[in-house]
């Protein structure tokens, strides 16, 4: 069981005007601890079950580029993108520009998108479920039709595209992850198009696994070459004990990959410390 580091609170000693060198200290002390992945939200305000809405957030892959200039060797990526917040091509753009100014190190995350609130707010469309799933899926196609090298028109029911033109292109085809458990939909996408799911860690996880590989038996794709991701929180009284059990829990469920993320927890080197400890009793 492998654990990555996933940014998801801003709210740090210091604040908005000391961020900068907080976040570098950050993720330099993260690969120093021998963590090999380094994710961050894609929202625009705080989500629930993190903190208020009104709390820090920053744009995803800005943050994601700063993070590239700091860090020599972890996999960046978001976890996850909702698909209305960019039109395709461009997010196809920006993940070819993150994985050649990084070295090669870029990924996608993506999902359907699920948080009307913030759409609302600063005005993003947000269509109904299928639509955006629809969405999803040749958000997808494009994006990997333009790190293929490809510079055919793409006709979508969404998206028209007349030259995919991707100059550069990634200097390998970028790691891509399907965020969500969607059972009829999300799941086939995985079995279908991606390296990774991200599968909440609920009472639910071990049947979702299970639907994931009937996908993968329906559409010919290896089920052991999919890595399985999850989420972990780490609060403020949880120790480097606490990590381990769930991350355990997680393995014996099938899953691969635990992104751990902090709440209320002011001091990132305190996080370092518990997932440094936490990882190398995992092994």
């Amino acid at each position: 069981m492998e654990l990555g580091l996933h940014i998801a609170d801003f709210s740090w000693t210091g604040g908005a005007p000391a961020l900068g060198p907080t976040l570098a200290r950050h993720v330099r002390g993260a690969e120093q601890a021998g963590i090999t992945r380094i994710t961050v939200m894609d929202h625009f305000w705080q989500i629930q079950g993190v903190g208020p809405v009104e709390h820090e957030m920053y744009e995803a892959y800005t943050a994601l580029g700063f993070i590239a200039a700091h860090t020599e060797k972890a996999l960046l990526h978001t976890l996850v993108t909702g698909v209305i917040y960019r039109e395709p091509a461009l997010l196809a753009k920006a993940i070819t520009t993150l994985d050649a100014l990084s070295g090669g190190r870029a990924g996608l995350g993506i999902g359907a998108a699920w948080n009307g609130e913030e759409s609302e707010g600063l005005g993003f469309p947000f269509p109904p479920v299928k639509e955006r799933f629809d969405r999803l899926e040749e958000a997808i196609q494009i994006c990997l039709q333009m790190w293929s090298g490809s510079e055919e028109p793409f006709e979508g029911t969404h998206y028209q595209l007349g030259r995919t033109l991707d100059s550069p292109g990634p200097l390998r085809r970028p790691y891509l992850m399907i965020g969500g458990g969607g059972e009829k939909r999300t799941l086939r996408l995985v079995a279908q198009y991606a390296d990774a799911c991200n599968i909440a860690a609920g009472p639910e996880a071990g049947r979702k696994l299970d639907v994931l590989r009937a996908h993968c038996d329906a559409v010919g794709r290896d089920y052991e070459q999919i890595e399985k991701t999850a989420m972990l929180t780490l609060d403020p009284q949880d120790d480097a004990d606490d990590l381990v059990r769930r991350a355990e829990e997680l393995r014996e469920l099938g899953y691969t990959v635990a992104y751990v993320f902090a709440r209320d927890i002011a001091e990132p080197a305190r996080i370092i410390d518990v997932l440094a400890a936490a990882g190398h009793r995992l092994g």
